[in-house]
């Protein structure tokens, strides 16, 4: 196996990873990037960044190495066709980042891809293929109304009593066909209208990309996949504000980083896995 520059042993399965931002993630983007080359335990292939088309972060890309695509271009219909807000909140570009990560299969020239969340920074060595199984890491709770989506979605319930939203996700290109093929044949549409047609959207958060393929997998292929605790801490400010010996004392603690930008957002409660069935 290929060591990696800090002499590790990189895992043998070559990824892929995909990133959808916006300009306002340029502040956290560079060190998610700078994480996954360090922390990630496995050859990367390409880090694919979907995006509006715009200089800053055209440049941004060329910069790092990341291949820029126009996140217009991925699918049949853009941010501005998705209607998901009400008068106190809106989530359309929220919705349409998540099946922008859907459409990776598409995108992505590995038969594996990581899609990480624009503002979640890995702070420990992460494998996500050990013994032929994926590895999954996973929370103890998450929001109801994802449930009843995946049910409407799929025709069942979910499968796992662990939650799969973690803000990073490692997929299986066939796996992920595989499942968009199944809902379009329930459905008789489009994938992606099936996902928007299934969701309460009077429900700020109503439907999960990560928990949808996260128990789909786990659902048809239990025997090939490994739950680990994701033990992700959230907090506010900037990457660059956490001084190396703090970060050493978080990483004895956490998995991964998570900064929030969004003045005055609130994280709506979820429901715990035991308390939800």
């Amino acid at each position: 196996m290929p060591l990696s520059r800090t002499g590790r042993i990189h895992a043998a399965v070559k990824i892929d990873v995909l990133i959808p931002a916006i300009e306002k993630d340029l502040g956290s983007l560079p060190y998610v990037i700078d994480a996954v080359r360090a922390q990630v335990q496995h050859p990367i292939g390409q880090i694919i960044i979907i995006a509006p088309k715009r200089k800053r972060m055209m440049d941004f890309c060329r910069a790092k190495g990341c291949r820029f695509v126009d996140e217009n271009t991925v699918l049949p219909l853009t941010k501005r066709d998705i209607s998901y807000g009400s008068a106190k909140w809106e989530r359309s570009g929220w919705l349409f980042q998540q099946l922008l990560k859907l459409s990776g299969d598409r995108l992505c020239g590995s038969d594996y891809f990581l899609v990480i969340d624009a503002d979640t920074v890995l702070i420990t060595p992460h494998s996500f293929r050990s013994g032929g199984k994926s590895v999954f890491y996973c929370r103890n709770w998450s929001q109801p109304e994802y449930f009843k989506t995946y049910r409407r979605l799929m025709g069942r319930k979910v499968s796992s009593s662990s939650s799969f939203v973690t803000h990073y996700m490692l997929f299986d290109k066939a796996k992920l066909s595989r499942m968009k093929k199944e809902i379009e044949a329930r459905h008789g549409m489009p994938w992606y209208k099936a996902i928007i047609s299934s969701m309460n959207r009077s429900k700020q958060f109503a439907f999960s990309e990560y928990e949808t393929y996260g128990n789909y997998v786990y659902s048809t292929d239990r025997a090939r996949t490994l739950l680990r605790k994701a033990r992700n801490k959230s907090l506010h400010g900037s990457p660059g504000e956490i001084g190396k010996q703090r970060l050493a004392g978080l990483a004895k603690t956490y998995r991964s980083l998570s900064f929030h930008k969004r003045k005055g957002y609130v994280r709506t409660p979820g429901v715990s896995r035991a308390r939800r069935k």
